[in-house]
């Protein structure tokens, strides 16, 4: 064997020894606990045989406290590129098997690197998330490194796709890199979110809880609204990620890939007639508007299970991904409280990040009244979507389904606010308020002295409803382009996106906009 062909065989054998891990123990512990090895979720996330992985053979520097004879290569996080569905796609895995993931100076480094090229590469950014947090032997230098990855979080965020998959445990400030990107995908049972974990809150307040009932998959995606998607396994979550990235552009520069569905773009929807009543207190399954109009009938919800009064999804028309914002009249009849509209608003910047067309849905009877939701900031937080939809500068077009009542009305993309085109259905009610309670306001005078005040109030609500409510109202001023049928829903918004693709819209020239917290 010549001394290049040696040199060649130690290499592979050293790259070997790097790739295969700490070994087959603690591979089978971290299996015993439900979880997958970080080169088995590379395997699932990417394309196979594409990962190019970078700084194989990293190792730390650091000496002391037990940390000079334990150098194993990667260091604990195995970082690089790969293709899905041959697009390219960064990604950088904890290795929990190694330091229990724990990120030390070197560690960081390489993570800062993968960040760099996905920024410069304009590709989107996958985090495989499993570690301890800070390596407590390298003190502030970890430290200085999660400031580095928060840093090109902030940097990235609407330039890339930023997605952060948590598979183990996150604690403390190590959460707040997820908190920073796109997406949060969570896996019960196996992994947690926190600041503070149990043992300090049993310490300093006296509550008794689990990691799991403080900072689950279930807790961030129903009450926190941290996560986005909770899946039972990783198999399932990491297929969604997959799925996810196939809705989403490389970065803000390009726009989604098309696909072919075989759904005819002239299919009509004349179940729509049926699915929603004409009584506007009885409710429906927004969901199922929102089936009949995209392709196949397939979305994804983002949030699904966090503010559920209002849907957020991802689906396509044509082929062409759009974003859907919708009341969803089966909780709290569709009315907007805070968590709806935080929910809401973050998607509306995505959307417009992204260049992806916002359709937005409406049967709002209002906002959500209540000394709990004023005291909890409805002005605040329901500004933060108004503010969303009056800066988002892609095609924005608006169906009022049903009704849409007074300020919840404007901030849901309404023309005033700059919705390109709104449509309505026959039937459709858009007004200050329900008819009984303004001939409650306004004649509240003849309808207290009248002999028969019930009779009274039923005659004025109806004719408050005839004059101001009726189902052309809006078109007559303007405020709808057009009243259509509900079964040409779907074409009419097919015609439309197409006319609106090549839309230019601007900005003033500014730093950036100051929006409401």
């Amino acid at each position: 064997m010549t001394d290049g062909a040696g040199a060649l065989a130690e290499l592979r054998a050293l790259r070997g020894r790097a790739a295969a891990g700490p070994g087959e123990a603690s591979s089978a512990a971290q299996q015993a606990k439900g979880k997958l090895t970080v080169r088995e979720r590379l395997d699932l996330l990417l394309d196979p045989g594409s990962f190019e992985e970078v700084g194989l053979l990293r190792r730390h520097r650091a000496t002391g406290f037990g940390l000079e004879n334990k150098r194993p290569y990667t260091d604990g996080v195995v970082t690089g590129w790969g293709t899905v569905e041959g697009r390219t796609v960064f990604v950088y895995a904890h290795d929990f098997r190694i330091f229990g993931g724990a990120l030390g100076e070197t560690h960081a480094a390489k993570i800062h690197k993968i960040m760099d090229m996905a920024l410069a590469a304009g590709a989107p950014l996958v985090s495989l998330n499993d570690g301890a947090g800070a390596r407590i032997q390298e003190g502030v230098s970890a430290l200085a490194g999660y400031g580095g990855i928060f840093r090109r979080n902030a940097r990235a965020s609407g330039v890339i796709p930023q997605i952060s998959v948590m598979l183990g445990p996150c604690a403390g400030g190590a959460a707040y890199s997820p908190a920073l990107t796109d997406f949060v995908f969570m896996v019960r049972e196996t992994s947690q979110m926190f600041i503070t974990g149990p043992d300090v809150v049993r310490a300093v307040t006296g509550e008794e809880i689990t990691q799991n009932g403080l900072g689950g998959a279930d807790v961030h995606a129903e009450t926190s609204g941290v996560c986005h998607f909770a899946y039972d396994d990783e198999a399932t979550c990491l297929a969604e990620v997959r799925y996810l990235l196939s809705l989403l552009p490389d970065n803000n520069r390009g726009f989604a890939p098309g696909a072919s569905y075989g759904d005819p773009a002239g299919r009509r929807t004349p179940a729509l007639r049926e699915l929603v009543p004409q009584d506007g207190s009885r409710p429906y399954d927004m969901a199922r508007v929102i089936e009949e109009l995209v392709d196949d009938g397939e979305m994804l919800q983002v949030h699904e299970r966090f503010a559920r009064n209002v849907i957020c999804a991802l689906a396509r028309l044509d082929g062409q991904v759009v974003g859907i914002v919708a009341n969803q009249p089966l909780a709290l009849a569709g009315v907007l409280d805070s968590a709806a509209s935080e929910k809401a608003a973050r998607f509306v910047q995505m959307c417009d990040s992204f260049n992806i067309p916002l359709v937005t849905l409406l049967d709002v009877p209002g906002f959500l009244p209540g000394v709990d939701q004023e005291h909890g900031g409805i002005i605040r937080r329901g500004a933060k979507l108004l503010y969303a939809y009056c800066t988002a500068t892609v095609p924005r077009i608006s169906v009022v389904v049903r009704k849409a009542y007074g300020g919840a009305y404007i901030v849901m993309d309404s023309q005033s606010i700059g919705a390109d085109l709104t449509f309505a259905w026959p039937g459709n009610e858009i007004a200050v308020m329900g008819a009984e309670g303004a001939a409650n306001v306004i004649f509240r005078r003849e309808i207290a002295a009248a002999d028969d005040p019930e009779a009274t109030r039923a005659r004025l609500v109806k004719e408050y409803r005839a004059e101001l409510m009726h189902p052309y109202y809006a078109a007559e001023r303007g405020l709808v382009d057009d009243v259509i049928d509900p079964a040409e829903t779907r074409e009419v918004l097919i015609r439309s996106l197409a006319m609106l693709r090549s839309k230019q819209a601007e900005l003033p020239a500014r730093k950036h906009g100051n929006p409401p917290q």
